[in-house]
């Protein structure tokens, strides 16, 4: 008894020190246990993996290939390292060919998609950016027909990932969203993604599965990390220098469209059993007598253009990619502008709420559906576009859907939750 007493009259004489010692404790405690919550998520993973190589094939059948495009430099320069931690091993057990590829500079996954040979899935390692480039690199090819069947897999490893809440399930461990993603990829479950295609008046097309966005608060949150030192307020206080320097923040902007186009419906391939030799032999000479008379080619009716004048504070046009397993009647890309009498106060207001969320607009907004559209800027109106969260100087473009045109794996329970959400 009297050492018990002796220690905790050491602790109270040295409460400075005891103080300090048990935060380190409690710290180190907290990062071991972290650790191990990583280790036995990685282990859980390799295991479902393992099953998966265990697989017999055919003698005449060969592994599955897949190229991964990795961006070392996403998540401030760790992408390859949580690669190599989490997703490389799951895929190797898989009993999968991998052919990784990594990228050196902005903008060589384009030109690496130029080059790249066939192969049985494409997987996207790093954030938005990489994955808009491979897109782009890939519906760029003069194959892109064939090309674009390749099913694609993505590993979230960027600072932004705006597609992945989309395929996977997501949690506050970024260990657990990189080997599902991995495991959906083997698990082969793939769902449609539609693909907006902007293109400006001289440049190349570029490719987009989320939306262009352009207006103030794009502008805004551009600048937000120059806060840092304000820690949260660094939001509020981003759009309230913006309004001293400016205000209103009304941008003008012509938006011509054509109307949307009903959506085909989703019949699975099915492949027709071939005829028998004497009904392939008896219509081979039903043609030679009575040759079919070809039909003349239907002549496509011009597009109608609507044109509608705007006064926005954020323009922004988008996909239905955040629910791709919605059954949609048409097939159409959404027109998204902001109201234009926001107050100073809803303006910092609805910012913050979209800087978590860029895609939520309030109840005033003008929401048009289209399957393509033109945007005319004001002369001397410059600025930047986002597509899809990369950086782009704001010209007169074109937009333009491609329905259903890439199939991205996604996980079942994803697909499940995202199915329960329309009932």
């Amino acid at each position: 008894m009297a050492r018990v007493v002796k220690v905790f009259r050491t602790l109270r004489n040295h409460w400075k020190k005891s103080t300090f010692a048990v935060c380190v404790l409690s710290y180190g405690g907290y990062w071991l246990n972290g650790k191990h919550r990583d280790n036995v998520l990685r282990r859980e993973a390799c295991l479902v993996a393992k099953e998966f190589g265990r697989q017999q094939i055919a003698p005449q059948e060969q592994l599955k290939k897949a190229t991964v495009i990795l961006n070392p430099a996403a998540c401030g320069g760790k992408a390859n390292n949580l690669f190599e931690k989490n997703a490389a091993p799951i895929l190797h057990l898989a009993g999968i060919e991998v052919t990784i590829v990594k990228t050196d500079y902005e903008g060589q996954a384009k030109k690496l998609l130029e080059l790249m040979e066939q192969t049985d899935m494409l997987i996207v390692a790093g954030g938005d950016g990489t994955l808009q480039e491979v897109i782009t690199g890939l519906l760029r090819r003069p194959d892109q027909e064939t090309i674009s069947n390749t099913p694609i897999g993505f590993i979230p490893l960027g600072s932004r990932n705006s597609l992945s809440p989309s395929l996977h399930l997501l949690s506050d461990n970024k260990v657990k969203n990189i080997t599902s993603a991995t495991l959906s990829i083997l698990k082969g479950e793939t769902v449609p993604l539609d693909v907006l295609q902007i293109k400006g008046e001289k440049d190349q097309p570029v490719f987009a599965v989320m939306g262009l966005r352009w207006g103030v608060f794009r502008d805004v949150a551009a600048t937000i990390s120059k806060y840092w030192y304000l820690g949260p307020l660094k939001t509020h206080a981003a759009h309230w220098f913006s309004t001293l320097r400016e205000w209103p923040l009304v941008r003008d902007v012509s938006v011509s469209y054509t109307a949307p186009s009903l959506r085909p419906p989703d019949l699975p391939p099915q492949k027709l059993p071939r005829p028998n030799l004497m009904s392939r032999i008896a219509r081979r000479l039903r043609n030679y007598w009575n040759p079919p008379v070809e039909e003349p080619p239907k002549v496509e009716e011009p597009e109608e253009w609507k044109e509608q004048k705007l006064s926005t504070l954020e323009l922004f046009i988008q996909t239905h990619n955040q629910n791709p397993v919605e059954k949609r009647i048409n097939d159409s890309l959404m027109i998204c502008a902001e109201a234009d009498d926001f107050t100073m106060g809803e303006f910092i207001t609805v910012g913050n709420k979209k800087e978590e969320d860029p895609t939520v607009f309030t109840r005033n907004s003008t929401k048009l559906e289209a399957s393509a559209c033109r945007l005319q800027l004001p002369e001397g109106a410059g600025g930047f576009f986002n597509i899809d969260n990369e950086e782009y100087d704001a010209l007169p473009v074109e937009v333009r859907l491609l329905p259903r045109k890439l199939r991205f794996f996604i996980s079942a329970e994803r697909r499940e939750q995202l199915l329960s959400q329309l009932q």
